[in-house]
């Protein structure tokens, strides 16, 4: 019987990125006890590859920006599926967490009177982002990583989740594993946090790192919390494209935030060429205009490369699709371009875009400063995850709360660039506060020792079968494959249908890996625990993008290509019925306060 290291906690947090560390700190503020779990190494969260900027309507470049315009971006950007709550707790208190994160020492870019610098972003009415270069994501983790070491919290470092437990409906902690020595673990917790990122390595060309294969969804589902917008996965328009070793590495918006422009083989700035009658009042109609907007002109409108990424994302694809793309399939991204309007260009670009500069000198041998780069759509962001209460973080399971990109609500259909990063800490700082609260006010969890030992044993079950079971790098492989080819940018019924089919096989030779040494270092155990959780959140995107018969957002239904009013009424919501089975249902928006109604319409 495999025995289990024992810990308890009023609070863990699973997942050490914003949301995780934003959480398990105000968790420990509160005066609970706090366990943080991480895949990976404390430090290396995949927040650290968000470059841009975190959203907040500080209005320190822009006086005319407000929590209300913030608010009303992110609903348009959302296409008005969002959860009206969220987006207006996150606008009115993303700046109150930038400046928090400016007090615990991160060291943002600054204007010339010495405040929080702010840069054009996507969606973004104003200059909004404040950053530091384009390493924000960097700086937030070393700085919530520096303030949370000394609130006591016991962090366990490259752990595996096999499990969340359950103390009859209420949470009572998870069991896992250490991924070095395959030591079995127990952290038993009045509370659990889930901040896990998100699925985008269920796709073959993605930005997302190693860790992101929907670990948390896929927790919070078998335990049964509902999953929501899971049809909404976000592809960023500029991802590298060449050389294929580095295909999917992000490159950041803030690249055409600071005046980067994108051309087709023909050498023609081709966004100018489809604007959505949504954005129209709000877009530049010439280049001069749009380039005047890049350098703070009040009275210019943003220039097309800087609609929401959806839309970007879909122009690149035609482009390519119609043979006007770059040699290895993608399109240009220029900055060089403003040598013509700048003097001392390339001191500018290394200064803003330092990342960006390295990354392509090192990576593709090219000088951002002197030639344009190759880039095309890679899977970045999922809008969709847990259903959560909007004030509160807490799910449908008593106890299990979720923050950030594990967590469904703020973004609806489509994510705004830069509110990532203020997501993360608005609500990993409620779900840690109501998290602390729920410990508090509930008694002790009994753990049922049953069900850890068939967690376990589940687990063991591939060493059993040997290396004569199937490959799970295999099955990883093909499942990468059939979501990016018939579940990507442009879908339709009959290829999703085949994906169905093809989850289901995979699910099956899943269910028979076999995998060879023993429990120390192996790399393949650890694949046929991912995969399983990959199954699950790859079946909930298919089935929710098949049910949701039209095109708004980050879903674009090549058989339904425009947005259905009908369909704007609802939410997709996904569940486990008590026989195992995906259920997946409409579920009705909850209406908007009038005065929200208000803010929106005041701002069109």
């Amino acid at each position: 019987m495999p025995e289990f290291q024992r810990f308890s906690y009023d609070v863990l947090v699973i997942g050490a990125g914003g949301a995780g560390l934003r959480a398990a700190i105000e968790a420990g503020a509160a005066g609970a006890k706090v366990g943080v779990v991480c895949k990976s190494l404390l430090g290396k969260a995949h927040t650290v590859m968000a470059e841009g900027g975190i959203a907040a309507a500080l209005a320190n470049v822009d006086d005319r920006d407000n929590w209300r315009v913030h608010f009303a971006d992110t609903m348009r950007g959302g296409q008005y599926l969002n959860n009206w709550r969220m987006a207006e707790l996150h606008a009115k208190e993303a700046p109150e967490c930038v400046r928090e994160l400016e007090a615990w020492g991160a060291l943002f870019d600054r204007t010339t009177d010495g405040k929080i610098l702010q840069r054009n972003f996507g969606g973004h009415r104003y200059p909004r982002l404040a950053h530091v270069g384009d390493r924000t994501g960097l700086e937030m983790i070393r700085t919530l990583q520096d303030h949370g070491v000394h609130t006591g919290m016991e962090v366990h470092m490259e752990c595996t989740v096999l499990s969340l437990l359950l103390d009859g409906n209420r949470i009572a902690g998870a069991c896992g594993y250490d991924r070095e020595r395959g030591r079995f673990q127990l952290w038993e917790a009045k509370a659990v946090v889930l901040a896990t990122g998100g699925i985008g390595r269920a796709f073959k060309v993605t930005s997302n790192s190693w860790e992101y294969t929907g670990d948390g969804l896929a927790l919070a589902y078998r335990a049964g919390a509902e999953l929501q917008d899971m049809e909404f996965v976000q592809f960023h328009p500029t991802g590298m494209v060449w050389p294929i070793s580095v295909s999917g590495i992000l490159v950041t918006e803030g690249v055409r935030g600071e005046g980067g422009v994108l051309r087709n083989s023909e050498g023609r700035r081709f966004m100018f060429d489809d604007i959505p009658d949504l954005y129209k009042e709000q877009t530049a109609d010439s280049e001069e205009e749009g380039w005047r907007y890049t350098q703070g002109d009040k009275n210019a409108r943003r220039p097309p490369e800087l609609l929401t990424r959806d839309h970007v994302a879909r122009c690149i694809n035609r482009e390519v699709k119609a043979g006007r793309g770059s040699p290895h399939g993608g399109v240009f991204l220029d900055i060089s371009w403003i040598k013509e309007r700048m003097p001392k260009s390339e001191e500018h670009i290394k200064r803003k875009l330092p990342s960006m500069y390295h990354q392509f000198k090192q990576l593709a041998d090219l000088d951002i400063t002197k030639e344009p780069m190759e880039v095309g759509p890679t899977t970045h962001y999922m809008m969709g995850g847990i259903r959560v209460d909007g004030d509160s973080q807490m799910s449908n399971v008593p106890g299990l709360f979720a923050a950030g990109e594990a967590a469904a609500g703020l973004h609806g259909a489509n994510r705004l660039g830069g509110n990532s990063l203020s997501d993360l800490v608005v609500f990993g700082r409620r779900a840690g506060r109501f998290a602390a609260e729920f410990a508090n006010a509930n008694g002790p969890v009994t753990i049922d020792e049953e069900e850890l030992q068939t967690a376990a044993t589940a687990a063991l079950a591939p060493f059993d079968r040997g290396p004569a079971g199937e490959n799970p790098y295999q099955i990883q492989y093909d499942l990468q494959e059939t979501m990016q080819d018939l579940v990507g940018i442009v879908r339709v019924e009959s290829e999703m249908q085949q994906a169905l089919d093809a989850i289901g096989q995979l699910s099956t030779r899943a269910e028979r890996t076999g995998i060879a040494g023993n429990r120390e270092y192996n790399n393949g155990w650890h694949t046929t625990i991912d995969i399983g959780n990959m199954m699950v959140v790859s079946e909930a995107i298919t089935r929710a993008a098949l049910l949701r018969k039209e095109s708004r957002g980050a879903q674009f239904r090549e058989d339904f290509p425009n947005k259905d009013s009908e369909w704007g009424k609802y939410n997709i919501v996904i569940r486990r019925s008590a026989d195992g089975e995906m259920q997946v249902e409409r579920r009705a928006l909850t209406p908007m306060p009038d005065e929200l109604k208000k803010v929106i319409e005041e701002m069109k």
